[in-house]
């Protein structure tokens, strides 16, 4: 081949690359980019971004269809494959250490629709708090980021993730992160599409900064941090069935009885909250006719109110009276509340070190399925979580059904059953 026309070659190629690398790069000005607030331009992040950029723009194809992680160090932190934490799952991680959400908001095109997500796990905005941005602009590129996303596609499901919580000296102060968790949720309130996942709380110590333990430098989170993360996830991601799609293995004990088929609301209803009666039965129906409870994969899911809370009440279409022992597992999102009628009275079956009213269980499995058993004996049930005693002169009328209620977060209930006892 001839010398001159190889070097012609070589040097194409070589400003092909050159051009394909500058169109990741960072702008040299704000002018005409979407969006307010800092862009970042230190040298060390402009070549991580357009690193980073072009690397994905070669992945384009391999990556279609992908649940999308996007954010910043917290994000790309947790590694390509998100530690391994959801098997089975099509995952790519964009997340650029140093991103604000107006960066997020430059490359959303290229890094994120491209690729065509599945889903969207947002968490994004505390490098802006760095930066000095108010908590208000932050909010206002959280609802640009939302809205564009919403025009890619209307029924892709977005978690977002809250702010996680820091330390003052890190130029992230509690009230400042609280602001922007409080600016975020009002932006994305009443939409169904949005699931606001409470990941603030989860971190926060007693005054709303980071604990070391989990984030040994006030700001990123260490292996514990990330195992805990992903299990807050992990409910949300299975009722859009991401996960745990597989049928459940339970064996039922002899003598008890199911109260939910794990396939629809079949022996469920709505009933009047006053008068018991019924209004609306779901025989035959996967869920009901707003969303709030919903058969998927032999659970049966309270699902987080677009509006942060809802009360809302299911109860089975039949009454149970005498002595029975009933059973349930249940698994909630952070800081969930629900609860659990015994024929009428409420037990409450929450996130429970959370949001109470039982904060120092020793056997409670935050994020992970729990076993509520009652023993109901002559109007008065036992009730126990994991075997740890709850209440055990809960009080309830002789006859009545049992029932769930929604109130924030998202709920989940599985093998559902009771046993008549003498």
């Amino acid at each position: 081949m001839n010398t001159r026309f190889v070097f012609l070659l070589a040097s194409l190629c070589f400003c092909f690359e050159i051009g394909a690398a500058s169109k990741f790069s960072i702008p040299d000005t704000d002018e005409g980019l979407p969006g307010d607030g800092p862009v970042r331009r230190y040298e060390w992040f402009k070549n991580l971004w357009e690193k980073k950029r072009s690397g994905w723009a070669k992945k384009v194809k391999d990556d279609q269809g992908a649940l999308v992680f996007l954010g910043d160090s917290i994000t790309q932190g947790w590694g390509d494959a998100m530690g391994n934490s959801f098997p089975g799952v099509k995952v790519a991680n964009r997340g650029i250490s140093g991103d604000t959400t107006r960066g997020v908001l430059i490359r959303l095109k290229e890094d994120v629709m491209a690729i065509n997500p599945s889903g969207i796990v947002i968490l994004i905005g505390t490098n802006d708090l760095e930066e000095g941005a108010a908590p208000e602009v932050i909010a206002g590129n959280l609802k640009l980021i939302i809205k564009n996303l919403k025009e890619h596609n209307s029924k892709m499901p977005i978690v977002l993730c809250n702010v996680f919580p820091s330390s003052a000296s890190k130029k992230r102060p509690a009230e400042k992160i609280k602001k922007i968790n409080e600016l975020y949720f009002n932006a994305v309130k009443g939409d169904s599409q949005i699931t606001v996942l409470d990941t603030w709380l989860l971190f926060a110590d007693g005054k709303g900064d980071a604990k070391k333990i989990e984030f040994p430098d006030l700001l990123h989170p260490n292996k514990a941090g990330y195992a805990k993360w992903a299990s807050a996830l992990r409910p949300v991601l299975a009722t859009h069935e991401f996960i745990e799609t597989d049928p459940d293995s339970f064996k039922m004990e002899p003598g008890f009885e199911s109260l939910f088929n794990g396939k629809d609301l079949s022996g469920w209803e709505f009933r009047d909250r006053k008068t018991l009666k019924p209004t609306d039965v779901f025989d035959g129906k996967k869920s009901t006719q707003d969303g709030r409870y919903i058969a998927i994969n032999d659970r049966l899911v309270v699902t987080t109110p677009p509006e942060g809370r809802r009360f809302q009440q299911i109860w089975t279409t039949k009454n149970f009276s005498g002595d029975f022992i009933f059973k349930v597992e249940f698994r909630a999102t952070p800081n969930a509340d629900s609860g659990i009628f015994i024929r009428r009275p409420q037990l409450q079956c929450r996130d429970y070190l959370l949001a109470g009213p039982w904060k120092d269980l020793k056997k409670y499995k935050p994020q992970e399925w729990n076993e509520i058993v009652v023993t109901v004996r002559d109007g008065i049930a036992r009730c126990t979580c994991n075997g740890e005693v709850l209440d055990d002169n809960f009080k309830v009328p002789l006859s009545g059904p049992i029932g769930f209620e929604g109130d924030m977060g998202q709920m989940e209930y599985r093998r559902i059953r009771l046993k008549q006892i003498n």
